[in-house]
């Protein structure tokens, strides 16, 4: 199809390309596509992975940004010249389907010479309105965090109290540094800027869904791959060494279809929280020597961005892993041009800083 993109009056007609997870709809996309996505509070994960598509404009059924929290995805397309629409509703997935072509005129979507939608443009200086409503609203966002998180801490204790059941591993992990890779902030940077850590030492390599992504572009095979399997792609699954499904406390495993589709087999670990937590836990239960986490989340915004409106299950995994973790989130900053393993900072004080802060005001931790 012949697209044209008209950036001086703002108008573009190209094939449309949608689907409800961005994480998904990006390993399709191509230069020449109108991206639509259905994502509330574009996070900088997500941005990155849509500048890396190439397209020139994204759609989105929901807002870049709902003023709930300061976000910083879409100011990093619009620094990179992308055009968003945005507010276009749900009822507008009804009026087209993959592939049809569409052109957008400002704010106006177009199929077949009739309108469809309308949205907004989402600009710099509107956008910079809604962060400095975001900055407000989100003083108040953290007190309901903090109350989130601490119920059900409550409630969740026992990933801490040695009531889950742990998954009997292939890979040796006793006694050795392991790696824990999550696809996270800045996660490529890290990962190139520890690159001799891992030559040197050789760390047992755990990729937490798309984290094994990670791994195998910078030309590593995962050892273990653990997660709901939703994110990762078939070549870092099919050549990891020990799968792990993070299935629901009650023994669902929705990860389990896609791993039996790929005629691979998978232990299955049942326990609350998120998959990264897990990976630490596991390390941490078969006695790794020193527990590396690269591109995890610590932070009220990672959470939100994930749409979690507490982090206790990281709250409680760090309080009993702390003493082995290196957290090696935006360890690249310090060292742009090159790095050695010997210089990898522990960032642990940084990392628990939250935590800290959390424990301080629960009456059960006291």
């Amino acid at each position: 199809m012949n697209v044209n993109f008209n950036l001086k009056k703002k108008s573009f007609v190209g094939p449309i390309r949608y689907d409800l997870s961005t994480k998904k709809l990006v390993k399709r996309l191509q230069p020449q596509d109108i991206a639509l996505i259905s994502h509330n509070d574009l996070d900088e994960i997500a941005a990155d992975s849509l500048l890396r598509t190439k397209v020139k404009i994204v759609l989105n059924t929901g807002f870049f940004c709902t003023e709930s929290y300061v976000n910083n995805g879409p100011g990093k397309l619009l620094d990179r010249g992308i055009t968003l629409v945005e507010g276009l509703g749900e009822k507008f997935l009804l009026k087209l389907k993959e592939g049809d072509p569409v052109e957008v005129k400002g704010e106006s979507i177009f199929k077949n010479g009739k309108k469809i939608a309308k949205g907004q443009i989402l600009t710099k200086e509107l956008l910079s309105k809604k962060i400095a409503r975001a900055e407000i609203n989100q003083g108040k966002l953290l007190d309901r965090f903090v109350q989130n998180t601490l119920e059900y801490a409550r409630r969740e204790k026992g990933i801490i109290l040695g009531s889950l059941t742990m998954p009997k591993l292939q890979t040796v992990i006793r006694d050795r540094h392991v790696l824990v890779v999550v696809r996270g902030k800045n996660y490529r940077e890290d990962l190139k800027a520890i690159m001799h850590y891992i030559d040197e030492v050789k760390p047992v390599l755990i990729g937490v869904d798309g984290g094994a992504d990670a791994l195998w572009e910078f030309g590593y095979r995962a050892d273990i791959v653990i997660g709901d399997m939703d994110s990762v792609g078939d070549e870092a699954l099919q050549n990891a060494a020990e799968l792990v499904v993070h299935a629901y406390p009650d023994g669902r495993a929705p990860g389990m279809e896609r791993v039996k589709k790929l005629g691979l087999e998978a232990k299955i670990f049942s326990a609350p929280g998120t998959s990264e937590d897990v990976a630490m836990l596991l390390a941490y239960e078969n006695k790794a020597e020193l527990i590396v986490a690269l591109g995890t989340h610590s932070s009220m915004v990672d959470f939100l961005e994930k749409g979690r409106a507490g982090m206790a299950s990281t709250f409680l995994v760090r309080l009993k892993v702390g003493e082995k973790l290196v957290d090696a989130r935006g360890v690249s900053q310090l060292y742009r041009k090159t790095a050695n393993y010997r210089f990898v900072a522990p960032l642990l004080i940084a990392a628990l800083l939250p935590i800290a802060v959390l424990a301080a005001l629960s009456p059960w931790v006291q």
